[in-house]
């Protein structure tokens, strides 16, 4: 029986990445070092970290129609998404995102959202059998809330399991929370949707209960090289993560969270499904780039195989 599908709506960015000694201040102009441009966006790199990490993923998104939407979509296709519900905006142009790379990995980003604002429920109408077929639905903020909420309740309806990363960081109604199968966000974001700062395992237990009691069912706080804080009505748990040399910490997240889909899509027990996602987001920082960062499966199951959680 073939597999069903990774439904992954959101964000498609270009990319334009400088290397600098440190982030800049602001009014502060810094000489930086290599320019390139990759392919970008929560949304895409979610998506492309999915497939690479083994899944069968369907996109809904939306580009303009310019050169930097037709690589994009080039781009996906040679990762075998199925683009088939990513529109082409006949007036916004696609989404562009500024970033800054420090040598400890570290980064500053500034996107111009373009098209990725005009993604409207009317887009996920259009993809409404895709979502309710679908293994699992994957979310992020870099569209519009409505039309995500939009998402959400039909997989709600459907049964479908939905992952929302809430990145960037924003308020979310509970409306919505109360249709999230599972919220990941970072200790950032955790921050700013519950007022507590995730200094350590205590602090991120209270944020995690804080997002249960809003409605979300279960929560994975992701805390960088530490691994991920696991969250539900089974109990509380650190899943240790894997220790990596960090080359550009960009799309780490969006990487875990592709990752993770693939896991559960699968039929994996959380917490299998959480150190699977942990490893492939180690691997993404050791390379520079958001969709480029994405390792495939066979890299992500020999790292895993090679290198022992950092709690070891």
């Amino acid at each position: 029986m073939a597999k069903k599908a990774i439904v992954v709506i959101g964000s498609s960015n270009t990319d334009m990445i400088i290397r600098v000694s440190r982030i800049p201040l602001a009014g502060e102009t810094i000489l930086g070092g290599k320019f390139h441009i990759a392919a970008g966006g929560k949304g895409a790199n979610q998506a492309v970290g999915a497939a690479r990490a083994g899944g069968r993923v369907t996109f809904i998104a939306r580009v303009g129609k310019d050169s930097f939407g037709d690589q994009a979509i080039a781009g996906l296709r040679r990762d075998g998404i199925d683009v088939r519900y990513v529109a082409r905006d006949q007036s916004a142009a696609s989404g562009v995102a500024l970033i800054c790379v420090a040598p400890d990995g570290e980064n500053s980003i500034a996107v111009a959202s373009g098209a990725n604002a005009a993604l409207s429920s009317l887009d996920v109408k259009r993809a409404a059998s895709a979502i309710r077929s679908a293994a699992v639905l994957v979310a992020q903020l870099e569209t519009p809330l409505a039309t995500v909420r939009a998402a959400a309740l039909l997989a709600a309806r459907a049964g479908v399991p939905f992952i929302l990363n809430p990145a960037p960081a924003r308020e979310l109604p509970g409306s919505l929370l109360k249709l999230v199968s599972i919220l990941t966000p970072n200790e950032t974001e955790a921050q700013m949707l519950t007022g507590i700062k995730v200094t350590d395992e205590l602090a991120a237990a209270r944020a995690a209960e804080i997002l249960r009691e809003r409605g979300a069912r279960t929560v994975i706080l992701t805390l960088g090289a530490r691994g991920a804080f696991l969250a539900d009505a089974k109990g509380q748990q650190l899943v240790p993560g894997f220790k990596a040399k960090p080359v550009d910490t960009t799309a780490a997240g969006d990487i875990f969270n592709g990752a993770l889909a693939v896991a559960l899509a699968e039929g994996r027990a959380l917490v299998d499904a959480v150190r699977f996602a942990n490893a492939a987001a180690a691997l993404s920082v050791t390379r520079l780039g958001a969709q480029p960062s994405a390792p495939i499966r066979a890299a992500i199951e020999r790292f895993m195989r090679a290198r022992p959680s950092s709690h070891q």
